[in-house]
């Protein structure tokens, strides 16, 4: 799923390739991606692009005094094309869900893999319609992410396992299930310790938040679209690198499997060198 990270760079790269151009038409093809109706997606036609922005996740391409907001979820993806056909694309299964063509020809394919679809488009006048963005918690890059600002948010959730509050969007925006794990490790901190955690742990906590997504963010700067989902898989020092080597101590990393998903840590590391055997059995707090 692209993060703060890959959707930063995603607005820097798409944003110089689409400034000051004019949108010849968006095509919706999986139509249950489109989640507005007002207005309509021919709207864009005959507008120019002003510029790209995140607001965590969501991607925002401002065209004139609409928006187009997309959120690529846990499959999609976003493919510059030099040269698109001028036959609109039909509906159907495949990867393919919306096309924003460019009056040269050239534009962008929004794609989602899989067979769950979660991709959502939004055609706005303001950012502010798109219900997700209203809900969205602080960004963790912003200069009014302050260390009070966190600890404040860590003393709101209590005992809540400090994982989840990482990836909920409405607490802090941007983060998801790779990068909290790329935290906790930097943290050297359990995924199941309880937010309300003593002020040094914050502090450690908060530097690594941004230690990580600074640099991450800096690794994927000017890499194009098409390779940055290699740039954040080769970045990653815990998360998706279940029975691999921890790059700090040389531990075997392990993973703790749920429903729909995994997290991945280092038990030297991050749990006193005793494994996570189960979410529900497993309360290591240090």
């Amino acid at each position: 799923m692209p993060e703060l990270p890959e959707v930063e760079a995603l607005t820097r790269d798409i944003g110089a390739r689409l400034a000051g151009r004019a949108v010849a038409r968006l095509d919706i093809v999986a139509l249950a991606a489109l989640k507005t109706f007002d207005p309509a997606p021919g709207a864009l036609s005959g507008l120019f692009v002003g510029g790209v922005c995140r607001h965590g996740k969501f991607l925002d391409i401002g065209v004139d005094d609409i928006h187009l907001v997309v959120h690529l979820a846990r499959a999609g993806w976003v493919r510059w094309r030099d040269e698109l056909p001028d036959t609109p694309p039909r509906p159907g299964k495949g990867p393919l869900a919306a096309r924003l063509l460019l009056d040269d020809g050239s534009g962008l394919d929004f794609t989602e893999a899989g067979t769950r679809k979660s991709l959502a488009l939004y055609v706005v006048r303001s950012p502010d319609d798109v219900p997700g963005i209203t809900r969205l918690g602080p960004d963790p890059l912003s200069a009014a992410f302050t260390l009070e600002v966190f600890a404040a948010i860590l003393a709101g959730a209590g005992r809540a396992q400090i994982k989840g509050i990482l990836r909920d969007q409405s607490i802090i925006a941007g983060i998801g299930n790779a990068y909290s794990d790329e935290i906790l490790h930097v943290a050297k901190m359990s995924p199941f310790k309880p937010a309300d955690m003593p002020a040094g742990d914050v502090a450690r906590l908060y530097d690594a938040m941004g230690r990580t997504l600074r640099e991450a963010v800096a690794r994927s700067d000017g890499v194009a679209a098409a390779d940055l989902k290699h740039e954040k898989k080769a970045g990653l020092r815990v998360h998706g690198r279940a029975g691999e080597s921890c790059p700090v101590c040389g531990d075997t990393v392990r993973e703790v499997s749920f429903a729909d998903s995994a997290l991945q840590y280092c038990p030297t590391c991050q749990t006193g060198g005793k494994p996570l055997a189960d979410r529900r059995l497993s309360r290591l707090l240090k």
